[in-house]
């Protein structure tokens, strides 16, 4: 049949050289892409690498092949051109009737280094404060590092701009370009030290559609920060890293024109929508007669923001307290407490509290036995804030997690046998008076693993079992787990590789359903001369419903998966310095 479209032809065309031309541009600027322009000279004159293969899937179900396809194969390729430490990648993929072409793209990044100073062009990241930069950019930087003395500045794109026609079907969601600059300059000896960081950030407003900006409006921001550490002696330190940021909502609203806002108008212009906030953490650590204890306190005010971070949860503050030490030489204790609280401007409807509490112990007897015992906690309240809580409907919830963890290993001339046991309970529990339980849960775990190595077979044994029983309200859930497999590699170098599996998985539903399933699973790779691989794999499993109240309970159900994979490496051509051929 012939196209109903008159014009599909041209418009072909047009698309056929778009891409070209895409493609033409993106590899005359890939060169530069990652590469270390101190390096230049320096690498080999010429080196082609790469890899073929295949991936082959067989998959039937008597369920149907909704999960996925039936046949699927795939074929990929990679090719890495080096040209005197420069680096160009390709690849092509294909996969049944999909055929993708990955290009280098625009994206580039040089790292060039001497002596102390590091300079950063193309897409890079630096060494920020975690509460003013942590997302990468794309521009110039320079660093400059010694013993003791280190600064840092940079100047390019924080986020590029979203831009969607606002009459398509489905647009993204739009996004202004986000440029930003800024500095850092520290000094650090002995155990001491201090930073001082400085962001600009701001929206280019011309950069998304006039239709988009009626709903999004341009941001600016300055934020600076101080970050320090003090060292008393080997036994006490203590460390603090604080900002302020000065944020705009909207960088076109009135500009407020008197008083000490004006200070900063050459670097940040306040304005009607602009707030000031600050976010901090401070610590202290003692270390005494092998006891390590650690004090913080973290707050971050409402509406907080820097610009340069990908996101930061702000209207609250926590303070904690760890320990830890060894007793005996053979014994560790460790434990944590921590409280947390939000609403801190008092606007919210409740203020939510949370407590997080934990303690560890580990015991080893010899170099066989060990045990570790741990348990964590968590509450949770619900207090008033400019709503009074409803005594019915308040939050106040506790969480406790009991573990058990004992483990035993020995080895022999023949064999070598490690056996572990883990147990586990936890409860979350509602502690609301006039609750019914609707969410209360209750879970107990129980698992066991065997594993013995035989010696002169070179092989492995392993078997687990697991039960699990999970309590709610009016339900219950059950589930029975076991496995046995075993490996073992072939040839002088263990080249090639088996393994194989069996299990078997029962899951129960109160009054609702019981299931079985069992599964068989086989493998196998082998890898010639070093550049051919080979990987095979097999599984077969019957399932289904074994409820004795229904006529039709039977492993009535079939999955059967089969796979194939090939990669070849290779090096097609190699041009080496003479040194190196000598060497």
């Amino acid at each position: 049949m012939r196209p109903t479209n008159p014009h599909w032809h041209e418009r072909l065309k047009q698309l056929t050289a778009r891409t070209m031309t895409t493609l033409v541009c993106t590899f005359a600027v890939y060169a530069l892409q990652a590469q270390d322009i101190s390096q230049i000279g320096k690498g080999d004159p010429l080196i082609i690498t790469g890899s073929i293969g295949t991936q082959n899937t067989y998959y039937h179900s008597s369920y149907g092949n909704g999960y996925m396809s039936p046949l699927s194969n795939s074929v990929y390729a990679n090719l890495n051109i080096s040209i005197s430490g420069f680096s160009m990648p390709f690849s092509v993929y294909y996969s049944n009737d999909n055929l993708n072409f990955s290009y280098p793209q625009f994206s580039f990044n040089l790292t060039p280094r001497y002596k102390n100073f590091t300079a950063h062009i193309g897409r890079s990241s630096m060494p920020f404060s975690s509460y003013i930069l942590n997302m990468s950019f794309n521009g110039v930087g320079l660093e400059y590092r010694d013993k003791t003395f280190r600064a840092s500045a940079f100047y390019g794109i924080l986020r590029n701009a979203v831009n969607d026609n606002p009459e398509d079907p489905n647009p993204r969601k739009p996004q202004y370009r986000r440029i930003g600059w800024g500095f850092s300059a520290g000094y650090g000896r002995g155990g001491n030290s201090i930073d001082l960081y400085l962001l600009r950030a701001y929206d280019s407003p011309n950069s998304i559609d006039e239709y988009w900006r009626q709903y999004y409006r341009p941001q600016e921001n300055l934020v600076v920060g101080l970050k320090g550490m003090l060292r008393v002696k080997n036994f006490l330190s203590f460390s603090a890293n604080i900002a302020t940021s000065a944020f705009t909502a909207d960088k076109e609203s009135p500009k407020i024109s008197a008083g000490e806002a004006t200070r900063f108008d050459k670097i940040f212009e306040a304005r009607y929508t602009s707030s000031v906030r600050y976010a901090g953490d401070a610590s202290m650590t003692l270390s005494l007669g092998g006891v390590n204890t650690s004090v913080f306190y973290k707050i971050i005010q409402p509406d907080y923001t820097s610009l340069g971070t990908y996101y930061t949860s702000n209207n609250y503050h926590s303070l904690g307290v760890n320990f830890s030490t060894s007793l005996f030489r053979n014994l560790s204790i460790s434990g944590s407490f921590s409280g947390q609280q939000d609403n801190l401007s008092n606007q919210q409807l409740y203020t939510t509290s949370g407590y997080v509490y934990s303690a560890m112990a580990s015991y080893r007897i010899g170099n066989n036995f060990s045990i570790s015992a741990m348990y964590n906690g968590y509450l949770q309240k619900q207090t008033d804030g400019t709503a009074k809580v409803n005594d019915t409907t308040k939050v106040h919830r506790v969480l406790h997690s009991y573990s058990l963890m004992p483990s035993y290993s020995v080895s022999g001339d023949l064999f070598d046998h490690s056996m572990s046991l883990s147990l586990n309970y936890t409860q979350n529990k509602d502690l609301n008076k006039f609750s019914i339980g609707l969410s209360d849960v209750e879970t107990m775990a129980i698992g066991a693993s065997y594993v013995i190595g035989v010696k002169p077979w070179e092989m492995d044994f392993s078997t687990s079992v697991s039960h699990q029983q999970t309590k709610g309200f009016n339900t219950e859930y059950i589930s029975d787990v076991a496995s046995l497999s075993t490996s073992r590699g072939f040839l002088k170098e263990k080249t090639l590789n088996t393994s194989a599996t069996v299990s078997l998985c029962y899951n129960h539903v109160k009054r609702t359903s019981k299931s079985l399933s069992m599964a068989l699973d086989l493998s196998a790779s082998y890898t010639l001369k070093k550049v051919h691989s080979f990987s095979a794999s097999a599984s077969f499993s019957k399932y289904g419903d074994v409820n004795p109240t229904k006529t039709t309970s039977s492993l009535d159900a079939t999955d059967i998966r089969l796979s194939l994979n090939y990669l070849y490496t290779f090096t097609l051509l190699s041009i080496k310095h003479k040194d190196k051929k000598k060497k």
